[in-house]
């Protein structure tokens, strides 16, 4: 089976990586000749994360990508991340169903949230609908979680699968060191997300206060924690899962609104694949990854934040274990690739034997 993959980015985008290009190998064993043309390089990200212009990657990868679009006839199906055009009506997934190329369609973000919620006006009247357009024409919606495959549902979608984001349980494993002399709360995650860092800095100032406490945040920028408790490491995809597992506590703080709904919760993932235990923002998928008590704690106000980093401070080594070993086991299960990619290779293969009309 060949097939083409239009992810939205290269190996340094996070969701294109997790969602797709670490599938890459099982799908090669499965017989699948994959072929990767992604819309916005490595190095567009390289210069979004360090305000740099990035414009002149924006248009070369847009113009890549009309190369690929009249390729497609070439393939048996199509992968499409999200959409093919950002900020475009979707005329290329109408002309992938003209050409009768069945493709298969992923989210795992509430993308239609940056149309149909968009503070321009003619941005909501000309592309408010326009993921639902790509959902209704796609032979197959892939949803990370029940959020998104609802509006999937909703804009008459013939086929929605819930597929995880996911962690190869193989390359990541539990702790190995033990706890640390001085316990770490870690986070994970872009400059671009850390902002959801920035409320919880009243609450880290008091615990270090009480407690020899330290807290970190992975793949964030120095700059924007100067002068708070927080210390930024960099992130790199070969030392991500040593960074994590040198996490006592890992941490998922998220505003409650429309995008953060749509959100696949992968960093509570990445703690738990590590036997960390974990306190999150009850949004979202967030409310069923977190067995509250069992695996971690859900809290939404300051307060609660305290309380529950708190009280995972001050609990026994042992406890803290617990948890995380059962939040591993539940990975393995259920949010693992060893879990997830046979499914979606049975969804591509379905996908070709649909009858377009």
């Amino acid at each position: 089976m060949k097939v083409l993959l239009l992810s939205r980015y290269g190996p340094l985008g996070a969701s294109s990586r997790v969602r797709f290009l670490q599938y890459l190998p099982y799908f090669q064993s499965q017989g699948m000749d994959v072929t990767v043309k992604p819309l916005l390089s490595d190095a567009y990200l390289n210069a979004l994360y360090s305000g740099g212009s990035h414009w002149r990657e924006v248009i070369k990868g847009y113009l890549v990508r009309i190369v690929a679009l009249f390729t497609a006839w070439r393939f048996d199906v199509v992968i499409i991340e999200k959409e093919i055009f950002p900020f475009m009506p979707a005329f290329a997934e109408r002309f992938l169903r003209f050409l009768r190329v069945p493709f298969v369609v992923d989210y795992d973000d509430a993308i239609f949230h940056r149309y149909d919620c968009h503070s321009n006006p003619w941005v909501r009247r000309f592309l408010g609908q326009k993921i639902d357009v790509v959902m209704r024409h796609s032979t197959c919606v892939m949803a990370g979680n029940q959020y998104l495959a609802a509006r999937a549902h909703e804009s008459g979608a013939k086929h929605v699968e819930i597929i995880p984001t996911v962690v190869d349980a193989d390359r990541y494993h539990s702790k190995h060191n033990g706890e640390n002399a001085v316990l770490t709360v870690g986070w994970i995650g872009t400059p671009q997300t850390s902002k959801y860092l920035k409320p919880l800095l009243p609450v880290f100032e008091t615990l270090r206060r009480e407690l020899p406490v330290r807290f970190v945040a992975v793949g964030a920028n120095s700059a924007d924690f100067e002068g708070t408790p927080v210390e930024a490491w960099p992130w790199s995809e070969d030392s991500e899962v040593t960074s994590v597992q040198r996490f006592d506590i890992g941490i998922m703080p998220l505003a409650d609104s429309p995008w953060e709904r749509g959100k696949c919760g992968y960093k509570l993932i990445q703690y738990m694949a590590c036997g960390v235990p974990i306190v999150a923002s009850p949004v979202g998928v967030n409310c069923e990854i977190v067995e509250e008590g069992k695996t971690g704690y859900l809290a939404s106000s300051l307060q609660e934040w305290q309380n529950c980093l708190l009280g995972f401070l001050k609990a026994t080594p042992e406890e803290r274990a617990k948890m995380g070993a059962l939040g591993r086991e539940i990975v393995r299960q259920q949010y693992s690739t060893q879990a997830q990619a046979p499914r979606i290779v049975d969804i591509l293969r379905a996908a070709v034997g649909v009858e377009l009309s």
